[in-house]
């Protein structure tokens, strides 16, 4: 069954959506085909996570992966703007059957999809991790392709592009299931800021990737297959591979072009799946079953509100709630919104009448802060975990200045921090906290730092250290964020097998490197690495110093 669609309009200009190719390090499944430029497998983590090419031996630098194979997703769609014919009923049973009832490109016999066909072929428990993961949204997905008259097969992208982990993060700094970059995100209305990540919003990035996608349709007379390569590398590097192509009187079509490695794998990972799901009778390749119904829907909740608060009212848990709504990234929704939140349709009725009843000013748990010498903005949201504007807002503030004496309404989460496990400060927590190495070191990023900087300091792996800290390679660093540095041996005069305690040392009227070094038995040099010191600057009476201390010395 086929489906007919309309052309498609849009002028929004972008940046790539996709990440850059490197060497792939997993073994290409048996008896592939040899081609002038190596076919790349796809390759994930021991969590069942797709890992870009350059990442085969390492896990997504967010590394929480969410299971809740027991809330579906749907969603309340809007009239139908374009026209679209055979549709498949609604009550089918099966979601990979409506989809595959729905699929419109031929897909040709190609060595290279053969290749990408044998691996999923082979790891069908793969598969299973993956609808696992899709379950809560793939309804909602499915439907909005379908709304927009969209090919079917794009449903499938999600697979490829993070293996529908809402909390993937990859090397090229594209986060959530439809893998967008900072910069193309908020091009396509995915807001990004302190409380909130819409490229995490499964709904708001699936609106995006469905604009970004017409956008290159449009761009390239209708190819879905230039289309589709150009969201993996960007439109500028497939336009400039065809007039390369054209240029030198060669074909033009995606199979004919020199592109990078990834994306001559990407396009054919996409029709492999589109292939498997046609043909899984004669394959003998069993999809796990999606249920083909709604089971949550979008609620309006009008202001922002404690996720723990959310929780409650609606009978989950904070991480049940989190994990359906996985782009808040603190302990509340974002105060200047979007005001929704998914919720399990059997949860959703209890929700808002619990919701109506309680006063708004209960929506948040606050404290009564008096003002001391000392105190700024600034101080207090880090010391409340809120941000300085919210402080602002809540309490009429128009600039900077707060007086001693004076009281400020601040919010505050309601249950401890830890209870927020899957928010952005949890999750960088447990990735900071993983252990890597014999000992664990702190760095506190200066002016001018960089990441390649740093990990030529403590002699790492720059992967490895982005890794460590929730980062990619690429991402800015901000004076005074901390980051954890896992090495195998503190200093050369440091025995490989030396038990290591850290502590901080306050730095007392008289001190000097040499007194410290000497109290504590270290190199004065490697106090000047932990704590990044000139020698010829003067130590402050009160400075903090990290010593790392040999315990089988003293």
């Amino acid at each position: 069954m086929k489906r007919l669609y309309l052309p498609f309009l849009s002028t929004v200009l972008l940046s790539a959506c996709q990440l850059t190719p490197t060497k792939n390090e997993q073994e290409v499944a048996e008896n592939t085909v040899k081609e002038e430029s190596p076919v790349v497998q796809p390759c994930f983590d021991e969590h069942g996570s797709y890992l870009a090419q350059d990442h085969c031996q390492e896990s997504y630098d967010e590394e929480t992966t969410t299971e809740v194979a027991t809330l579906p997703v749907s969603i309340q769609t809007e009239t139908v703007e374009e026209a679209v014919v055979e549709v498949l009923p609604a009550d089918e049973e099966d979601l990979w059957l409506r989809i595959k009832n729905q699929l419109y490109f031929e897909i040709p016999d190609n060595k290279r999809i053969r290749a990408q066909q044998r691996w999923y072929l082979k790891n069908p428990s793969y598969m299973k991790r993956v609808a696992n993961r899709a379950s809560p949204f793939y309804h909602m997905i499915v439907e909005e392709i379908e709304r927009q008259g969209m090919p079917l097969e794009f449903a499938l992208l999600p697979i490829v592009e993070s293996a529908f982990d809402p909390f993937a993060y990859s090397h090229g700094r594209a986060s959530g299931v439809w893998q967008f970059v900072p910069g193309t995100g908020k091009r396509f209305g995915m807001k990004q800021n302190w409380w909130y990540d819409g490229r995490r919003d499964v709904y708001a990035a699936t609106q995006g990737a469905i604009a970004y996608l017409k956008y290159l349709h449009k761009m390239f007379d209708g190819d879905w297959l230039h289309a589709t390569a150009a969201y993996n590398s960007g439109e500028g590097r497939v336009q400039r591979a065809i007039r390369k192509n054209k240029a030198a009187g060669k074909p033009t079509d995606f199979w004919s072009l020199d592109l990078p490695r990834e994306t001559r794998a990407y396009v054919p990972k996409l029709l492999a799946l589109a292939d498997m799901l046609a043909r899984s009778e004669e394959l003998e390749f069993a999809w796990p079953k999606i249920d083909n119904k709604p089971q949550v829907e979008i609620v309006d909740i009008g202001s922002q509100i404690d996720l723990a608060l959310a929780a409650d009212l609606a009978g989950l848990t904070v991480e049940e709630l989190h994990a359906l709504n996985p782009a808040f990234n603190r302990w509340a929704t974002d105060p200047k919104g979007p005001h929704r939140l998914l919720l399990p349709v059997d949860k959703a009725p209890q929700f808002k009448q619990s919701l109506d009843e309680i006063d708004d000013k209960k929506r948040l748990n606050w404290v009564r802060h008096k003002v001391k010498n000392g105190d700024s903005l600034l101080k207090l949201a880090k010391q409340y975990h809120t941000s300085v504007d919210v402080i602002r807002t809540m309490n009429d503030i128009k600039g900077n200045v707060i007086r001693a004496g004076k009281y400020l309404l601040i919010p505050v989460a309601l249950k401890s921090l830890d209870s927020y496990s899957l928010s952005s400060d949890q999750r960088l927590a447990s990735t900071q906290s993983k252990p890597r190495g014999a000992h664990k070191l702190t760095r506190t990023v200066a002016s001018g730092d960089t990441l390649w900087d740093i990990s030529r300091e403590y002699k790492v792996n720059l992967r490895s250290l982005a890794k460590w800290n929730g980062m990619a390679p690429t991402d800015p660093l901000k004076p005074g964020k901390k980051l954890v540095v896992w090495v195998n041996q503190v200093s050369e005069q440091q025995t490989s097998n030396a038990v290591m305690r850290s502590l901080t040392y306050t730095v007392r009227n008289g001190d000097s490197l040499a007194r410290i070094a000497s109290r504590f038995k270290v190199q004065i040099s490697d106090i000047e690495k932990w704590n990044q010191l000139n020698r010829k600057k003067y130590l402050q009476p009160g400075q903090k110093l990290k010593i790392f201390v040999d315990v089988t010395r003293t």
